[in-house]
């Protein structure tokens, strides 16, 4: 078969999927390790039976549910390529709105510290201090595995103004203050029926206890001791957790509260600042 053939056919396989031309594509670029517009312009040519078995692997598994991203072990975030595996969540682009919002409040000429609780992949963390040489980004990771996939990103982008910790949310920061610290920490209820559509990611990233808030409420009880004064704390959480999280900050202490609207228009991160 030829690539033409090929990415018509894996099309028709992945009829359901949003976008099955485009996910085709990505899974025969992986398989031949070739770019999109070498694919286009040798469509009348036909890859060996090894490749071409290697394509129909992963064509299935992506037929079957698997995330896209965990085929190809890759995923771009704030236009940084990651490697991604099911050790860590896959990053969103929801989540840009955190970093964005995070980064109106870091001065590109300051020496600023941040905290990013809950790394996962690096992605936060990564794109922080990307954008903020001057800053200092830790990363705090409780997951050995994710963390290792968080820490072969950050050398892979050779940013070396980044630290990754081990443990859990802000207790390996005992005795340090921030200028701003984010989280995107899991928010979702357990009896949430959407997390059987998320099986193939870690669930301990995902769920949250009951009501989808054990991790929101702790990190924000916590945050207050480890910031600096005129200091800020970001959260990413579920779009109908708005004024359950404004009430966590109210309740902490914080003031300048407010929750930034994603691109859908869903209330998706809250921020409040230490004042005093």
């Amino acid at each position: 078969m030829t690539i033409r053939d090929l990415l018509q056919s894996a099309q028709e396989t992945l009829g359901t999927l949003e976008q099955p031309r485009l996910e085709a594509m990505l899974l025969l670029e992986h398989s031949l390790g070739r770019p999109r517009s070498w694919l286009i312009a040798h469509d009348d040519e036909a890859p060996d039976t090894r490749q071409q078995a290697t394509f129909q692997q992963l064509l299935e598994r992506r037929a079957q549910g698997e995330p896209l991203a965990y085929i190809t072990g890759k995923r771009e975030f704030w236009s940084l390529a990651l490697e991604v595996n099911p050790d860590v969540l896959i990053p969103r682009p929801e989540t840009e709105l955190l970093v964005e919002t995070a980064l109106e409040r870091i001065p590109v000429s300051e020496s600023a510290q941040i905290a990013d609780l809950g790394s996962g992949s690096g992605a936060i963390t990564l794109a922080i201090a990307s954008e903020r040489p001057r800053a200092t980004v830790i990363g705090v990771e409780f997951h050995p595995g994710a963390l290792g996939v968080a820490q072969r990103n950050a050398r892979r982008h050779n940013l070396d103004n980044v630290l990754f910790i081990h443990g859990p949310w802000l207790a390996p920061l005992h005795g340090r203050r921030f200028d701003v610290i984010v989280s995107n920490p899991p928010y979702v209820a357990e009896a949430d029926p959407h997390l059987d559509a998320l099986s193939y990611e870690p669930r301990s990233a995902l769920a949250a206890g009951p009501d989808g808030l054990r991790d929101l409420r702790s990190i924000v009880a916590d945050a207050s001791a480890h910031l600096q004064p005129h200091g800020w704390l970001l959260l990413e959480h579920g779009a109908d957790q708005g004024d359950a999280v404004r009430d966590l900050f109210a309740q902490s202490g914080f003031s300048d509260i407010e929750t930034r609207r994603d691109l859908a228009g869903l209330e998706r991160v809250t921020l409040g600042g230490r004042h005093g």
